[in-house]
């Protein structure tokens, strides 16, 4: 039964454990001494306690107790009715009092459990007075001071409780609005490219392919009357059309390596290995498994650039010999994999990419195999060498570079 918070937590579960245990400890003391003590009306007294313990019980068992705040007064009107006979029949039911007080301040509204503990507190003072047929201050203050605990601990958990709950929703809510800003940014940025493609296109090759189009109108037109008009025509137009192919290759080399213009992956990743085992003191072998496939071009840059940096990251930091590289063509799946026998690092203390020297760095590698959906793995150790995987979904056909 939740008498101890809105939403139970482990610890507010073992201060409702706790509050159940002190409740069958009160009880089973106030029977307890009614037997040892001989009293005269001691089989009341376990009676009046038996019965305050099935009431009590009963809380958990209730489903409505749990969400309505009308089946919740009603049972604990219940097990103050029951707990009044235990009052009156012995002293020691005044201890009950206390964890009462915290059942009507969780599971009452605050005014309501205000005047139900007051009721308690007054009740619990009547009754032990009238049990030692005297009235002093003394008597007051244990009830009272009861009370107020229990209002102070309960009005204080419920004020943290509150300050959590408003913690948890601005942490939310701060999550979802940094995951709403990164994908906005990731949109502007995809529209600004899409932008300036669209210019430069709009600039160049549009604007080339109007005016081949107007020649060879013209071209047309003189035909066959005028044939050396026609002829001019048509050699403007060519020499448009150069122009254009000119403008066309330069957005090919802006979007993809050159090393890749006009030839294949494998072939470019062997020119790489040659060109490193010439400039530098290192042999660089490469191989290539399986069939070789259609690759898109994102495919072809990424995996690319990532030879590149790895095998200049050997270069310059591993003090390596020899290095492999290994192209991959796998069932579904395309595959580089560069494997030095340097001095090796930790993984956990990655080195700080270099730029400037012509590095991309792992984390760079890491978000160009991420961007495709692949996955990049390092695998380094301090005299063992170091090895780069990077893995790359085969795409569909009709994405493929043509």
């Amino acid at each position: 039964m939740n008498v101890t918070a809105p939403a139970l937590t482990p610890t507010t579960r073992a201060l409702a454990w706790c509050l159940h245990l002190l409740v069958v400890a009160l009880l089973a003391l106030a029977a307890g001494q009614a037997v040892i003590d001989h009293r005269p009306h001691a089989g009341a007294v376990i009676a009046a306690a038996a019965a305050c313990a099935v009431t009590y019980a009963a809380g958990p068992v209730l489903p409505r107790v749990h969400s309505s705040r009308r089946a919740a007064a009603l049972w604990l009107a219940a097990m103050g009715a029951v707990w009044l006979v235990l009052l009156a029949l012995s002293s020691d039911g005044v201890w009950l009092a206390f964890p009462l007080y915290f059942l009507q301040l969780h599971l009452l509204p605050r005014r309501a459990g205000l005047a139900a503990v007051a009721a308690t507190a007054v009740s619990a003072i009547a009754g032990y007075s009238a049990h030692q047929g005297s009235f002093s201050a003394a008597m007051a203050i244990g009830p009272a001071l009861g009370a107020a605990v229990a209002v102070a601990v309960v009005w204080g958990y419920q004020a943290l409780y509150r300050e959590s709950e408003h913690r948890r929703r601005l942490v939310e809510e701060l999550t979802a609005t940094r995951a709403d800003l990164a994908a906005a940014q990731h949109a502007a940025g995809v529209l600004a490219e899409r932008e300036r493609l669209a210019r430069e296109i709009h600039d160049t090759l549009a604007q080339g392919l109007s005016s081949i189009q107007l020649l060879l109108r013209a071209a047309e037109r003189a035909l066959p009357d005028r044939p050396d008009s026609a002829a001019r025509y048509v050699d403007q137009a060519r020499n448009a059309a150069v122009d254009n192919l000119a403008e066309a290759r330069r957005f090919v080399v802006a979007l993809a390596p050159p090393a890749l213009e006009g030839t294949t992956l494998a072939c470019a990743l062997e020119r790489l290995c040659t060109a490193t085992s010439t400039r530098h003191q290192l042999t660089a072998r490469f191989q290539v498994v399986g069939d070789p496939v259609t690759l898109p071009t994102a495919h072809e840059v990424a995996l690319l650039r990532i030879a590149q940096s790895a095998l200049a990251n050997t270069v310059r930091h591993a003090a390596a010999t020899t290095a492999e590289v290994t192209l991959s063509y796998l069932d579904d799946r395309i595959a580089v994999d560069v494997v030095d026998d340097g001095h090796g690092f930790d993984p956990g203390r990655l080195p700080v990419p270099d730029p400037e020297a012509g590095g991309f760095g792992l984390a760079a590698m890491r978000a160009r195999v991420h961007a495709l959906g692949g996955a990049l793995a390092v695998e380094s150790a301090p005299g063992h060498g170091a090895s780069v995987a990077a893995r790359l979904p085969l795409a569909p056909a009709a994405e493929a570079r043509s």
